[in-house]
Formats: C-alpha cells, sequence, structure tokens
C-alpha cells in the first residue's frame, strides 16, 4: 500500500476498497474559494470565441448549417423515469410531483458525439486563432471564418495538435484539428475502443496506441510533443483552454432553464449530476454554474467505484496527488470514458469548495440505469454517460443527501434536477444493442 500521507476517513476509506457504491458528501463545501482559479471573466471570453467560431463551424461541417453553428444540445423532460422510479420504491411516500428531471443531452452534441466537444473545440480553436493572430491572418476580436482559409490551413499543416485520450476528447480534438489542416495525433491505450480509434483514422488522424492506462497514454503524448516546439498538446489534466470551454455552455443552460420556466433561487434550487473522469468536464461546467447561480446551485460528480479519482483526492485533503491506485483500487470499469486514476491538478483544487458532493457508482448500475432510461424515454447511452442518472435517485432517498439537505436548510420540494448525459450517439448500433442487452439482464435478476 502507498506510503502518500492522506486524511481520508477510515469509513469513507473502507468503503472504496469495498468497491461498494456511496455518496460522499464535501465537507469543504462552500468553503474560501482556492487561491488562483480562473477569472471569471475569462468565461466571457471563451464564451465569445464560441460566438466568433459559428461561421467557421458552418464552413467546416455543413451538418451545422440548420444550427448556424451553434454547437448546443437540447434540455430533456424526464417525467417517465422520474415517474418510473418513484413507483419503483416499495412501501415509500415519495412525492416528487414538483420536482423537475432533466437531461442535459450532451450525448446528441453534432460532430464529436459527446460533452468534449465543448472543451475539444474551444481549444483547437484558440490555438487556431493564437497561431493566425501570429501570421497576421486576423485581427483580435475578427469573425474567424478566416481560420477555414486556404493560406490558415497552408500555415496549420506546418503544426500539430496531440492529445493523450481514452476516447471521446480524443475525437473531438481530432476531428476539429484535421478539419482545420493541422496534424492531428491521438494518443490512446491499447485496450480503448476500436470503433473510436477507427473513426479518428476515418478522419485523417494519426492514432497512436500505449499499453498501460489512460494516464501512460497521457503522458506519452505530452514527452513526444514537448521534442516538437511546433506540436500543442491538449493536457486534459491541466488544460484551462478545455476548463474554460465547458464553463461557457452554463449561460445556455441558465437560458434553457428560464425560457422552459425552471426558476433557480433559494425557494427552487437546482441539483446538476456529471460524470468525471480527470474533472474536466464537470469542473468546468460546475465552475460556470456557479458563476451564474452561486449557492442555489448544488454540482454531484458521478464515479465508477473502481475509478473515483477525484472523490479520492478530494477525500484526501491534501495538496499533494492521491490515486486511485494509493488507496488499493485497481481502475477497472466498464465506463472507459471515466476509468482515470489521478484527478486532474488544475481543477481538484476549484472543486475543493465549490463541488456539493461525489457519488460512486457499480457497472452493474451503469447498464440497469441506461437500461431503464431507454425504456422510459427511448433515450440510448453509453455506460460513462449513464453514470449520472442515478444522482436524483440518492438526493431524494439517501441519508447522506437529506444530511446535506438539512445543513445547508435547503427544501428539495419544488427542486430541479438536471443530468448532464456526456455521450453515446456516436456508438455503433451493435454496441448499443449489447448495452441494452446487459442492462435487461441485470435487471430481470432484480
Amino acid at each position: 500500500m502507498s506510503a502518500i500521507p492522506h486524511n481520508i476517513p477510515l469509513d469513507v476509506l473502507t468503503t472504496l476498497r469495498n468497491l461498494d457504491p456511496m455518496l460522499w458528501i464535501n465537507p469543504d463545501y462552500a468553503s474560501a474559494f482556492a487561491e488562483n482559479i480562473p477569472d471569471r471573466q475569462e468565461i466571457l471570453t471563451a464564451q465569445h470565441r464560441i460566438a466568433r467560431s459559428a461561421a467557421l463551424l458552418t464552413q467546416l461541417f455543413p451538418e451545422l448549417t440548420a444550427s448556424q453553428g451553434i454547437i448546443e444540445s437540447h434540455l430533456i423532460d424526464l417525467s417517465v423515469f422520474k415517474q418510473q422510479w418513484v413507483e419503483s420504491q416499495l412501501n415509500s411516500n415519495y412525492d416528487l410531483s414538483q420536482q423537475s428531471w432533466l437531461l442535459k443531452a450532451d450525448h446528441a452534441l453534432p460532430i464529436a458525439g459527446s460533452v468534449k466537444a465543448r472543451g475539444g473545440f474551444h481549444e483547437v480553436i484558440a490555438i487556431a486563432e493564437q497561431i493566425a493572430l501570429q501570421h497576421q491572418l486576423i485581427a483580435p476580436h475578427d469573425d474567424l471564418i478566416q481560420l477555414a482559409s486556404a493560406p490558415a490551413k497552408k500555415i496549420f499543416s506546418e503544426y500539430s495538435i496531440a492529445v493523450g485520450s481514452t476516447g471521446n476528447l480524443g475525437l473531438s480534438i481530432g476531428i476539429m484539428a484535421a478539419a482545420l489542416g493541422f496534424k492531428a495525433i491521438v494518443h490512446m491505450s491499447v485496450e480503448a475502443k476500436e470503433w473510436k480509434k477507427q473513426r479518428l483514422r476515418s478522419r485523417g488522424v494519426e492514432v497512436v496506441e500505449h499499453t498501460g492506462d489512460y494516464a501512460a497514454a497521457v503522458e506519452a503524448g505530452r514527452q513526444e510533443a514537448l521534442a516538437n516546439p511546433k506540436c500543442h498538446f491538449v493536457d486534459d489534466e491541466q488544460s484551462l483552454l478545455l476548463f474554460l470551454g465547458y464553463a461557457a455552455c452554463a449561460a445556455h443552460l441558465a437560458e434553457q432553464l428560464a425560457q422552459a420556466q425552471h426558476v433557480v433561487d433559494a425557494e427552487h434550487p437546482l441539483f446538476v449530476y456529471i460524470p468525471c473522469g480527470v474533472g474536466g468536464a464537470p469542473g468546468g461546467i460546475c465552475f460556470g454554474l456557479k458563476a451564474i447561480f452561486a449557492e442555489h446551485v448544488h454540482c454531484f460528480f458521478a464515479e465508477p467505484v473502481a475509478s473515483p479519482c477525484m472523490l479520492v483526492q478530494l477525500a484526501a485533503a491534501t495538496d499533494q496527488a492521491v490515486s486511485v491506485y494509493d488507496i488499493g483500487l485497481n481502475n477497472q470499469t466498464e465506463a472507459d470514458g471515466l476509468a482515470v486514476g489521478l484527478a486532474s491538478s488544475l481543477v481538484s483544487p476549484i472543486m475543493r469548495s465549490q463541488l456539493s458532493g461525489v457519488f460512486t457508482v457499480a457497472d452493474d448500475r451503469l447498464y440497469e440505469n441506461l437500461y431503464q432510461l431507454h425504456q422510459a424515454e427511448q433515450i440510448q447511452l453509453e455506460p460513462s454517460a449513464a453514470a449520472a442518472l442515478h444522482g436524483p435517485m440518492l438526493i431524494n432517498s439517501s441519508p447522506a443527501a437529506q444530511a446535506y439537505l438539512d445543513s445547508h436548510q435547503i427544501n428539495i420540494k419544488h427542486a430541479t434536477h438536471v443530468i448532464w448525459s456526456t455521450g453515446g450517439s456516436l456508438v455503433p448500433a451493435e454496441e448499443m444493442q449489447k448495452f441494452q442487452a446487459r442492462g435487461l439482464q441485470i435487471c430481470s435478476r432484480k
């Protein structure tokens, strides 16, 4: 066992090591903000960059013509899913009639098919803009459609953009970088899904496979990029540009909630549940939402029982990095997009005061929930994206959740629950059928 010092309470450590699902409440939530967090003005800069990219994206990807270059997802009502859960609770008297359960459908984001399109596209465009400015192809604050011009592509062809990824981030970075004319390189574990590798290669992306896990692929990509001054490495563990790309989407969710007449205030709290891998996407989303809704939004991350890297890092209450391996876990999960052993060193200090908690989910629960969602709402998700589906159930039924609600004087009678579905629409149909078959098998045993 590792000698790395940590302060994880014994009961929490025992639960984690036993791979027992749990809801961990962050004891440092709402404490003083961490030092060196991003300036919230930087979120507005990212939003502005994304807005200036609309014409560019329409030109690169004709499928965005109808949305005028806007990459956004729908907010879907889950009333049937909610009601079926209530009906499944024997001897209960839950009255959730005034609660709203909603799905933020990032699994259906165009082009890259996952939440990673938000941060990934933003970072690649930001790097392309920087290079174009250096070569005087554009002026500051210009519309960015010139990034698709022949002179720009000629310049970009001299540069590489690389990333280490389990799949979805690699898809977003690879697709965007290749479309702009960069040499795109994605470093992946040999265990990553073969269909994701093939989809990247079909877009002209170089896929480099590595033995070892996600962290090994990231480190290999980082070292290779360091040796090439014209290679930009998208570092999922430490990238501020990725983080801000994710944070920028909070404003659109706020607009969607307002349009659907979902008020967010002390009497109508907002609960948001997001699957967590290394933490960049969920951390950015949480940061963006906190900037808008402050104490009225409560964010919870969902992690596999074998890979709860953010929970481990935050519960350890230390500035030193602590991985899931350090406490005896093996980081083996069916949720390949969440199979991360060590949380982001950029994001975890920020989440120490902003994140309400983390819940862990067994692999069987992933399949059970994705099957139940499909039966109720005809929506299909991949296992990683299904991790957050259990969130509203826990907040309405868990003693740990009730203690959190009591300590912060939160009444959830009129709460709005938003489940972030982070990926799945690009999964091949035969793979989706396997997910559903396994979910049916698990549900049939109960």
